[in-house]
């Protein structure tokens, strides 16, 4: 019978992209029971499903930004974080304007039409240089897109970035209950004032991405369904889901990385909440198993951010242990990437790639 109902819910999932808090519950807690009919494996319908509704909104296309870290410089202490305020044992590092122009320069001449700039909460970059960076892109680059990563920030400076030229920001809110959040997080910091950054970004017209990570500390499956039900309520642009992966400088260095087949349904099922979603085959899904970014793109993912940083600040935006940013997590192996997407039947998209329902206000 729990088989049976598990394949309903997929099915009803698949066709209606939703279900409520009980039924997602369910279905997570029992996909991978062992009363499968041996001759179904449910986990993988529901992953067909999932690349079926991405195929009906984005065809085969997989989506390349150009990944540059600007800093490893960060005034807060998130717990699980490697480049986290306290972390002594940090190289830290900054890019200067010129050399984040350099980064644009060299990912437009691979094809590559929207670049994210990714750091921790560095103060260096007020919204005059910010505004600056972003209007100097925007210059050189009219026909690229420009996603920003820097954190939580004011309604007013979110507005400037915005007039500056960028179109998209990401902020995971990593996750979606107060309890759980306290945990992972120093006193200073309030999941209410994620959400409301989050909230901000959306008003003022950003593609905005929400997202959380799986399997981090205290983490349980009511957690992971709360999550995917604020995202079907918020209806984000973008959702960046990843497993989380300990960092040896913090205080759950001893604990395990998520699990790769859970990251993977929470992908899977995210898909077939939010169809027209963009949906990230995260590094970090590659860095806990060798074929997990395939198995991200076969279960609904439509983005790869391949790194255009230089090359000696790679190492040391290490937000977790053994982060990829060599092989096909690095823009110098852009052919690699394209043949072994081809092998997966699917194509590499140099477009902006945006989210199919946005239009710029």
């Amino acid at each position: 019978m729990t088989n049976n109902k598990v394949k309903l819910l997929i099915d009803k999932l698949h066709t209606n992209n939703n279900l409520d808090r009980d039924q997602l519950l369910f279905l997570v807690e029992n996909i991978d029971k062992p009363d499968y009919n041996k001759k179904e494996n449910l986990f993988d319908y529901l992953c067909k499903k999932a690349d079926d509704l991405r195929h009906q909104n984005y065809g085969s296309s997989v989506y390349l930004r150009g990944l540059i870290e600007i800093s490893n410089i960060c005034k807060n202490d998130c717990y699980y974080c490697g480049i986290r305020a306290s972390n002594n044992n940090v190289e830290r590092y900054r890019l200067d304007k010129n050399s984040i122009l350099e980064c644009c320069e060299i990912g437009y001449e691979i094809g590559y039409r929207t670049f994210v700039l990714q750091g921790g909460e560095d103060q260096y970059f007020t919204d005059e240089i910010m505004s600056d960076i972003i209007s100097s892109i925007k210059t050189e680059y009219p026909d690229c897109a420009i996603t920003l990563s820097i954190g939580e920030k004011s309604i007013d400076s979110y507005k400037k970035y915005y007039e500056s030229g960028a179109d998209r920001y990401l902020l995971r809110h990593e996750t979606s209950t107060t309890d759980h959040y306290s945990k992972l997080h120093p006193d200073v910091m309030k999941l209410e004032n994620r959400m409301k950054c989050i909230n901000d970004l959306k008003e003022i017209g950003f593609q905005v991405g929400a997202g959380f990570m799986v399997g981090s500390p205290y983490q349980t499956d009511n957690e992971l369904v709360s999550d995917l039900v604020f995202l079907k309520e918020f209806n984000p642009h973008m959702v960046g889901i990843g497993p989380f992966i300990p960092h040896i400088d913090t205080k759950f260095k001893d604990y395990k990385h998520g699990d790769l087949r859970k990251t993977i349904l929470m992908l899977a099922i995210t898909r077939l909440l939010l169809p027209k979603c963009l949906l990230p085959a995260t590094t970090a899904l590659a860095s806990i198993d060798p074929n997990g970014r395939k198995h991200g793109l076969k279960s609904g993912c439509n983005v790869i951010m391949p790194n255009l940083s230089p090359k000696e600040f790679r190492k040391q935006y290490s937000l977790y242990n053994n982060k990829l940013s060599t092989g096909k997590e690095a823009f110098e192996y852009h052919k690699e990437l394209e043949i072994s997407l081809e092998h997966l039947g699917l194509k590499v998209d140099y477009s902006r790639g945006d989210n199919i329902e946005w239009r710029r206000l």
